[in-house]
C-alpha cells in the first residue's frame, strides 16, 4: 500500500518533469544565445531581462491581466451558453440546424482580427466588444462538440426510455444531457483558452486597460521586455483558466469512463 501511494504521489512529478526540463533548457539556451550574440534588447530580450520587468511591474501586470480575464470569462459564459442552447435546438429541430449551422461555420471562418474593429465601432471602446469577441471564438467548438454529445446516446438506453413512455424533455434531461457532458467539457477546456485570446484581440483594437493594451503600448515604444512580460502573464492566465475548467470537470464527471481522456 505504501509503495502504491508513493507511485501515485510521484506520478504528477513524472508527468510534468520532461516539460519542465525542456522549459528550463530553452531558457538557458535563450539566455546564452542572446548574450553570446549580443542581440539588441529591442529585438529579443534575454529571459533575465524579462524576469526583471516582471519583478518590477508584477502588480500592474496582475491588475491588467485580471481585467482581461473578466472580459474573457464574460465571453466564455456568453458563448458557451448560446452554443449549448443552439446545440439543443439542433438536436430537436433539424430544420433549424440546416438553417443555422452553415452560418455558424461561416462565422468561424471569418478572421477575428477583421471582426474586432467592426465590433469596436458598433459597441464602443468599453468592455462589450471584448466580451462579444471572446464569445464568438468560444461559440463554435462548444456548439460542434455539444451537438455531437447530445446525439451520441446509447441505443439501448434510448429504447428503454421510449418503452417507459418518457417525454422529449425527460429524454433530454436524463439521457441526452448526461451523455453530452464529456463532450461539453472537452470543448469548454478549448474555449477557456480561446476566450483569453479573443479578449486580448478585442483590446488590440481599442482599450485603455487590459493585457492586450499593455502589449500594444509596449510594441509602440519598442519595449520588448514588457511585451514579453505581457505575453507571459496572458499565457499563465489562460493556463489557469484551462486548469480551472479541468478541475470542475473532475468534480462533476466523477464516475469511471465519464471523461473522454479516460
Amino acid at each position: 500500500m505504501v509503495r502504491k501511494n508513493a507511485r501515485q504521489a510521484a506520478s504528477p512529478l513524472t508527468e510534468w518533469l520532461p516539460a519542465l526540463i525542456l522549459f528550463l533548457s530553452t531558457l538557458i539556451l535563450w539566455e546564452g544565445l542572446v548574450r553570446g550574440l549580443d542581440v539588441p534588447r529591442y529585438i529579443l530580450p534575454s529571459p533575465s531581462e524579462i524576469g526583471a520587468v516582471i519583478t518590477q511591474r508584477w502588480q500592474d501586470l496582475v491588475r491588467q491581466v485580471a481585467w482581461t480575464m473578466l472580459e474573457a470569462i464574460g465571453g466564455f459564459l456568453l458563448g458557451s451558453i448560446l452554443a449549448f442552447l443552439s446545440a439543443s435546438l439542433f438536436v430537436h429541430a433539424r430544420l433549424i440546424e440546416r438553417s443555422m449551422y452553415p452560418w455558424a461555420i461561416v462565422l468561424q471562418t471569418v478572421p477575428i482580427v477583421a471582426i474586432a474593429p467592426l465590433l469596436t465601432i458598433w459597441l464602443g471602446f468599453g468592455t462589450a466588444p471584448k466580451v462579444v469577441i471572446a464569445a464568438i471564438v468560444c461559440f463554435f467548438p462548444v456548439l460542434v462538440n455539444t451537438t455531437r454529445g447530445l446525439r451520441l446516446v446509447s441505443a439501448q438506453a434510448l429504447e428503454l426510455m421510449q418503452i417507459l413512455s418518457a417525454s422529449r424533455w425527460q429524454l433530454y434531461i436524463r439521457l441526452r444531457v448526461p451523455s453530452a457532458m464529456p463532450f461539453l467539457f472537452t470543448s469548454l477546456k478549448v474555449a477557456a483558452s480561446l476566450s483569453v485570446i479573443g479578449a486580448i484581440v478585442g483590446e488590440f483594437t481599442g482599450a485603455d486597460r487590459g493585457i492586450g493594451y499593455v502589449v500594444v503600448s509596449a510594441a509602440y515604444r519598442l519595449d520588448t521586455p514588457l511585451l514579453f512580460a505581457g505575453i507571459v502573464f496572458s499565457s499563465f492566465a489562460a493556463v489557469i483558466f484551462f486548469l480551472l475548467i479541468s478541475g470542475i470537470e473532475r468534480i462533476l464527471l466523477f464516475w469511471p469512463g465519464a471523461r473522454i481522456e479516460d
